[in-house]
């Protein structure tokens, strides 16, 4: 790694750019060493997570930190549109259009890649549903339950919209040509031997086990992939649509 950053470095150079030694930082995953990277004979902080397009990449591997600050900011936009909530003279169809084009957008941003857990999508849900409440200006003694809510806003659960984004993302990047490299990362098997135990639940195994459960192996969905019609209908069968509007 640190033979690379070098070559990094010197190829940037001859292009005129520098690489800023305070925005760049080292994440180790499943590795006991602890030698330091060094850039340009400095030292480069070590981290157990970093921002990177938007994205929070976590040394575990996992969402949590991810969705957390997704809602966060979600959170944000929405309450910048107090004033579009509270407005009795837009309709409740224009509000909701709002609210999936400027704070759905933010809170589902990069899901597609996301691994599912049920307690991070729980909390997408949680945030989501209060949002709708306050569309709907339902507020308590009122109470209704998260089936009728979803009925009266045309919503589905969380959990089926981010897995209908991740498939259609997929089908999207088995499209492209060889030479991607997003391509190629869904196919790519790293060498070496796992450690002992239970193997760990990965994004990738689970989209195997859930083409496999429409009895389709990763080589068929791949062929599939081309023929966006044959795309559309095997997503719709594993993400079902449920006719919740009026």
């Amino acid at each position: 790694m640190q033979t690379k950053l070098e070559d990094l470095t010197n190829k940037a150079e001859k292009t005129g750019l520098i690489i800023s030694i305070n925005e760049t930082k080292a994440l180790r995953i499943n590795t006991s060493k602890t030698d330091s990277f060094t850039l340009r004979g400095e030292s480069i902080e070590d981290v157990d997570s970093f921002t990177y397009l938007g994205s929070v990449v976590a040394k575990d591997g996992g969402a949590a930190q991810n969705v957390s600050q997704r809602i966060r900011k979600a959170n944000g936009a929405f309450v910048q549109l107090y004033p579009v909530w509270k407005n009795s003279r837009i309709s409740t169809r224009t509000k909701l259009r709002i609210f999936c084009s400027n704070v759905k957008s933010v809170l589902l941003y990069g899901s597609e890649t996301w691994k599912e857990i049920k307690t991070t999508t729980s909390k997408l849900q949680t945030f989501v549903n209060r949002c709708l409440r306050r569309i709907l200006n339902i507020h308590w003694p009122e109470v209704i339950s998260n089936e009728e809510l979803w009925r009266r806003t045309g919503e589905i659960e969380m959990s089926t919209q981010i897995k209908r984004r991740k498939w259609n993302w997929i089908g999207h990047t088995l499209r492209k040509g060889h030479e991607a490299i997003e391509r190629e990362a869904l196919d790519w098997n790293p060498q070496g031997k796992r450690r002992r135990g239970r193997p760990r639940h990965t994004w990738r195994r689970t989209v195997h086990n859930e083409a496999l459960e429409k009895g389709k192996s990763w080589s068929e969905v791949k062929r599939m992939a081309g023929n966006r019609t044959r795309w559309r209908c095997f997503v719709d069968a594993l993400c079902p649509l449920r006719d919740n509007r009026n």
